[in-house]
């Protein structure tokens, strides 16, 4: 026995419950129980995208009704969301393997722990006035939370939902894209709550969202299941002929990172990703600043909560919409109609058309929302099913590179813009005709996306790919099932 193989041996003996064998589903078994259990995880991770509501509040920790020479700047509390998103990159890449080998729930029970430590250590953080520790708590043990939490039920609704791939990753993936809709005003209620003369009320509702989204995680790993092996849903037949972008063979996932295409589709993600993520990551404060007098802080926070559920219904819908059209065609769509709304923002902003800027800020959310959801099944089509979630944990890195870039280029060139005597309600502008000329860069890799070439695919069971090896002539061994 190796060593690798006491350590998995040891660990069931410690928590037997979390084995992927414990959460085989048995006969009869209804597979629309699982889209539930993966929403408890993935609504409580996508607070994530509700984080900004936090923003200005930290920058009056010291001054409570005014900024303090001491507090923080808005830039500085800009890296906890890009640290959070590196790591949610990283730990996915990392762990994708694992996830799938060791099952959902293992995963989703390390990723409740994770969350609810990141928030604990935050409020730390926040009580000590320590930044280093938000960046810590919320930005490193909080962003392998949203790795791992990510990952674990996208894989297994793809299996349970073979004959919809794109409607199955639409249902594992909104509910990260809705968790906002929820954590925005409840966040503002709890700061509320907590405020006093002496304290803007952050550091009780850190401590409070840890406990509640642990209990909510946990409920999730419990109820998930996963398919028997040769499961199929009753009446359906594979096809028989694959279409010319739908592959009917598997890619190693190492061999998959060789190819082009898996580039090509990386980049498609890194611009689609970072043209939204900048802005929905800062959407509260740019909606203040871009509309002063008009959108209130209690206005902004209901506007994160609108883009969250456009955030979580674009990934449903566009992600099912790819089922018909393919997904080449719809990541066509988001460049296209994307270049289109970004330009018209400046637009609105200049012409104070609240309404405008709103409607573009909402439909540009549902295809950030939905080229998450539709690249796992992009991936399943280039790559086969057997390796998807490990090649699809190693794309992410596309949205860790992304977590940086688009808060970068939202706060710093803002700041520039201001240093320079640019009205802050002009002080985005810039930023948004970047973003477009991003997503031209994206509809070209999309535009040279084509079928992978037989030579990456593997040849059997027990040889994962051609002239693959591993470091010493060891042959890398495929992941279970």
């Amino acid at each position: 026995m190796t060593t690798i193989d006491r350590r998995n041996e040891y660990a069931k003996s410690m928590i037997p419950f979390l084995d992927r064998e414990r959460t085989i589903a048995k006969p009869g078994y209804s597979r629309w129980l699982v889209p539930p259990a993966a929403l408890c995880v993935h609504l409580c991770i996508g607070q994530a995208y509700a984080f900004s509501v936090f923003n200005l509040p930290m920058t009056r920790l010291i001054g409570v009704s005014q900024s303090a020479p001491d507090d923080w700047k808005l830039t500085e509390l800009g890296w906890i969301f890009s640290i959070a998103m590196v790591f949610l990159g990283v730990s996915a890449a990392v762990f994708g393997r694992w996830v799938e080998e060791g099952g959902p729930r293992k995963a989703m029970f390390t990723a409740a722990i994770c969350w609810a430590s990141g928030f604990l250590i935050s409020a730390l953080g926040v009580k000590l006035h320590n930044l280093w520790l938000i960046y810590l708590g919320y930005g490193v043990i909080g962003g392998c939370a949203l790795g791992i939490g990510y990952i674990s039920p996208v894989s297994t609704l793809m299996k349970w939902f073979p004959d919809r791939p794109g409607m199955a990753t639409g249902m594992a993936i909104m509910g990260f894209g809705g968790g906002a809709l929820i954590a925005s005003p409840l966040s503002v209620w709890l700061m509320s709550k907590f405020q006093t003369a002496t304290d803007v009320g952050v550091l009780w509702s850190f401590i409070t969202l840890g406990c509640v989204y642990f209990l909510f995680m946990m409920f999730g790993a419990l109820t998930v299941r996963v398919p028997a092996p040769g499961w199929k849903p009753e009446g359906y037949v594979p096809p028989a002929t694959a279409s010319k972008l739908i592959t009917k063979n598997d890619v190693f996932v190492y061999q998959a990172i060789k190819t082009p295409q898996f580039w090509l589709i990386w980049t498609v993600l890194f611009v689609n990703t970072t043209a939204g993520i900048g802005v929905l990551g800062q959407a509260s404060a740019m909606s203040q600043e871009m509309f002063p007098g008009r959108i209130t802080p209690v206005a902004a926070a209901g506007l994160v909560g609108l883009m969250s559920l456009f955030n979580m219904g674009g990934r449903f819908s566009w992600a099912s919409l790819s089922d018909y059209i393919g997904r080449k065609n719809t990541y066509f769509c988001y460049m296209v109609l994307g270049f289109i709304l970004y330009i018209a923002v400046p637009y609105a902003g200049g012409s104070g058309n609240v309404v405008l800027f709103v409607i573009c800020f909402l439909i540009i959310v549902s295809m950030y929302g939905g080229g998450f959801s539709t690249v796992p099944a992009y991936l399943r089509d280039m790559f086969g099913t057997r390796y998807v979630g490990a090649i699809h944990g190693i794309l992410l890195t596309a949205w860790s590179a992304a977590g940086i870039a688009g808060p970068v280029l939202i706060n710093y060139i803002r700041e520039y813009n201001l240093a320079h005597g640019v009205p802050k309600a002009q002080a985005y502008n810039v930023t948004m005709y970047i973003m477009a000329g991003l997503l031209v860069i994206g509809f070209i890799a999309n535009l040279c996306v084509r079928a992978v070439d037989k030579r990456h695919h593997m040849v059997s069971e027990a040889e994962p790919s051609r002239g693959l090896d591993l470091p010493g002539g060891a042959q890398a061994a495929p992941a279970q099932a």
